[in-house]
């Protein structure tokens, strides 16, 4: 009978954070085997297969015991065979025998052998309440100070009420160095001010200079948020180069004012793509794989949109009355709201992977509408005391509505992620915590 076999492959390298020598002491114990033949096992000559003829189950067990021990393997699936597979006790080539593996549930996989694992957010209105309105008053009463501590207190409220494969986000940032961020920025912008009435050459000078500072200005308020966002204690990070954060800014947008908005949907798949191809989880590096006809595409329908309603507004008004050319304006402009609220974020999500895993993102624009108009009804309505519950039902959809599909198994991924970057270091305190949004 046919039957699916994977087997366990030596990279050759060992982990970050580990020493060859512990590594091979490390192997030694847990295949209980000799010296000699740990040391083959590392030989450029020998066969970098430690064990085939596995299921999926028991390669994913070899893969998280040898990653704990700090070497770097891969599972492969091997080629179908009319053999069974040989028991998990017999080594199939000359390296050690693999170890004894305790029972590990195993998540099932779906058609194409990915798990679906849904976002959540389980925050509640009523809860996140009490925090809103203390970080008001407190900044009130503070002048402001107090905002930095805001700003963490509700960012850390939202990241641990989100959820992924039974496990929260953290939000890591201190509050001195947000404040200090803004501090400079407030110094800088009271030094441009009296630039500006005193000498305005010099402000001149100052503005011209600025233009080159903020792309620094995006890569480190980038890599602020992410470095100090953090799954399962492994940090995010931000790797973005000065001369593509540039283009994402200036030259890009030139362009397409150049070419009459024609290059919109170029323009922002490059600044997607900056953002997505710069982030990490880790080690690991995120990338865009969304081709440019999907912009464009994303682009063209929204036009044929603008355009229909355009059409059907203006005959509205000239046949009928003024009043029902604006209410179909209006829902025509509620239309297109939607559709890019929730088009450019599914576009951007479904189109990121990290290393073998996948995102999908089923935003539908009705519902972005409804949701982003009732709370704006309700907000006004309550003089803005509903804020809290309309943030909260807004992530509560965002989440619903986002999967992260696995291959193989997380578990193993970010047991790998922890052992290759346990011995880097981070640099918070010289980055800004300025909003950047590519969605």
């Amino acid at each position: 009978m046919s039957t699916e076999s994977y087997q366990v492959v030596f990279t050759g390298q060992v982990l970050d954070g580990f020493e060859e020598e512990q590594v091979k002491t490390s192997l030694q114990d847990l295949f209980n085997a000799s010296r000699e033949r740990i040391e083959r096992l590392f030989s450029p000559s020998a066969s970098s297969t430690i064990k085939s003829n596995l299921s999926h189950d028991e390669a994913l067990i070899y893969h998280q015991r040898l990653t704990a021990a700090g070497v770097e393997v891969r599972i492969t699936e091997q080629a179908r065979s009319a053999v069974p597979p040989a028991p998990a006790s017999e080594p199939t080539t000359d390296t050690p025998a693999a170890p004894a593996a305790p029972d590990a549930p195993v998540a099932s996989a779906g058609t194409d052998d990915r798990k679906r694992a849904p976002l959540t957010f389980t925050g509640r209105g009523g809860e996140y309440f009490g925090i809103w309105i203390v970080n008001i008053l407190l900044t009130i009463l503070t002048l402001g100070i107090y905002s930095a501590w805001a700003t963490v207190r509700n960012n850390q409220y939202f990241y641990g009420h989100t959820r992924l494969n039974d496990a929260s986000f953290q939000y890591l940032a201190s509050p001195i160095t947000i404040l200090k961020g803004r501090l400079i920025a407030l110094a800088v912008l009271v030094a441009y001010v009296v630039l500006s009435e005193l000498f305005l050459e010099a402000a001149i000078a100052f503005a011209v200079g600025f233009v080159f500072l903020v792309p620094w200005i995006m890569i480190r308020s980038l890599r602020f948020r992410a470095i100090n966002s953090a799954y399962r204690n492994i940090r995010f990070n931000f790797q973005g180069r000065y001369g593509q954060a540039f283009m994402v800014a200036f030259v890009w947008p030139l362009l397409n004012l150049l070419c009459l908005l024609l290059l919109t949907p170029l323009v922002l798949r490059k600044t997607h793509q900056f953002v997505a191809d710069g982030s990490r989880y880790g080690t690991t590096e995120f990338e865009l794989a969304a081709p440019n006809k999907a912009y464009y595409l994303l682009f063209g329908k929204a036009l044929l949109l603008a355009l229909g309603f355009g059409v059907a507004a203006w005959a509205g008004a000239r046949f009928a009355s003024p009043v029902l050319g604006a209410v179909i304006g209006a829902v025509g402009y509620l239309t297109l709201f939607g559709f890019f609220m929730a088009g450019v974020a599914n576009l951007f999500l479904n189109s990121t992977q990290l290393a073998e895993h996948h995102f999908e993102s089923t935003l539908k624009p009705g519902q972005m509408v409804w949701i982003y108009l009732s709370n704006s009804l309700l907000v006004a309505l309550t003089l803005g005391l509903f804020t809290p519950w309309a943030k909260v039902r807004m992530a509560r959809y965002r989440a619903a509505c986002t999967t992260m599909l696995i291959a193989g198994d997380l578990d193993h991924f970010v047991a790998a992620e922890q052992n290759r970057t346990s011995a880097l270091g981070q640099e918070l305190g010289d980055a800004f915590d300025v909003e950047f949004a590519a969605i």
